[in-house]
């Protein structure tokens, strides 16, 4: 089958094509899912460019996509022809994390989806959402997941909730179109004009250039007549978390969530415990989360917001033009 492998040191130079061998039959309790789709998250760039160490000749990628070949015994959650997306932690069933599945994390810890077959344990996977294509799914496994558990699992977003969210990778968009579904007010910011424009067209109610307004978390304030908002879906990190906390109401809730701006940095404690706010550090979520947020997304019809498409060959292309900050949604490669 053909695959993409990570050579030493990693690097988009070192992504490799390569052909491997089949993986056969699935044994009792698993599937084998022949795989159409993965997409591009800021994780994944981490690995490949060697941010996060993995081992020489890992297969990358943690978002996977496509439709179940075979069953083994005793499997009852699938039948051969079911559409399938994978799980960012496959051994998080529900409740809190446990540690170990931290360490085993597809394309990351362990092999990912930049390949035609896998085999694995069923629990790996749950049904894609009815009437999506693999590359629609394919967005869910990360930017999805962690987009719906900001605003819903350690959040609390409902009709009348005001949530900002930052720029337009895959997280904010998901966001963006989650926060309005459950009746929201939302509030956007990026450094693109153009860019705004097309939040607005998804539903976005108020919009902020970064660039021209650089204290943004007042304008924030001013926007809500001094209030603050719900919840900030920080993804700048250290870089942007002051104003995420300005931009924040009396007892809301920061979703720490990307680094994009920087991974260390001072910290205005005084405005954190003088606000009550709660800042809360998350990384994607378990399998009953994603159920949950299948049944959210089927009950409103809601669609990922897809941008280029990239062959699984050319997977080190996706990656620069991930780089190049130019794309608006999710970056999708076609397996």
């Amino acid at each position: 089958m053909r695959a993409v492998r990570l050579g030493a040191p990693a690097s988009l130079d070192s992504l490799t094509p390569t052909d491997l061998p089949d993986p056969g039959d699935p044994g009792p309790g698993e599937i084998r899912v022949r795989l159409v789709a993965s997409s591009l998250n800021f994780h994944d760039f981490a690995v490949v460019a060697g941010m996060i160490p993995t081992v020489d000749g890992r297969i990358p990628m943690s978002d996977g996509a496509g439709t179940v070949e075979a069953v083994g015994e005793g499997v009852s959650d699938f039948r051969v022809g079911d559409a399938v997306v994978s799980l960012f932690f496959p051994f998080w069933a529900d409740g809190a994390p446990p540690q170990h599945a931290f360490t085993q994390v597809p394309g990351d810890s362990i092999d990912g989806y930049a390949r035609e077959v896998v085999v694995t344990p069923q629990h790996w996977f749950t049904h894609a959402p009815k009437g999506y294509s693999a590359a629609e799914a394919a967005t869910l496994t990360c930017a999805g997941l962690t987009a719906w558990r900001a605003l819903f699992v350690d959040g609390v977003t409902q009709p009348g909730s005001t949530v900002l969210v930052q720029g337009s990778g895959g997280v904010s968009v998901f966001a963006l179109q989650f926060a309005k579904a459950a009746g929201a007010r939302v509030i956007a910011t990026s450094s693109s004009d153009a860019k705004l424009e097309r939040l607005k067209a998804l539903g976005a109610d108020e919009l902020i250039n970064y660039k021209d307004v650089p204290a943004w978390g007042a304008k924030a304030l001013e926007l809500t007549g001094g209030r603050g908002v719900d919840t900030v879906v920080e993804i700048g990190g250290a870089g942007t978390l002051d104003q995420s906390m300005v931009a924040t109401r009396v007892g809301g809730h920061v979703a720490l969530i990307g680094v994009l701006a920087g991974i260390v940095g001072p910290v205005q404690t005084a405005l954190l415990m003088h606000k009550n706010l709660r800042v809360q550090g998350l990384t994607v979520g378990s399998r009953a989360q994603q159920l949950a947020m299948i049944a959210g997304i089927e009950a409103n019809g809601i669609k990922p917001v897809l941008d280029r498409h990239f062959p699984l060959e050319n997977l080190a292309d996706a990656f620069r033009h991930q780089m190049s900050n130019t794309h608006f949604g999710k970056i999708i490669v076609d397996i």
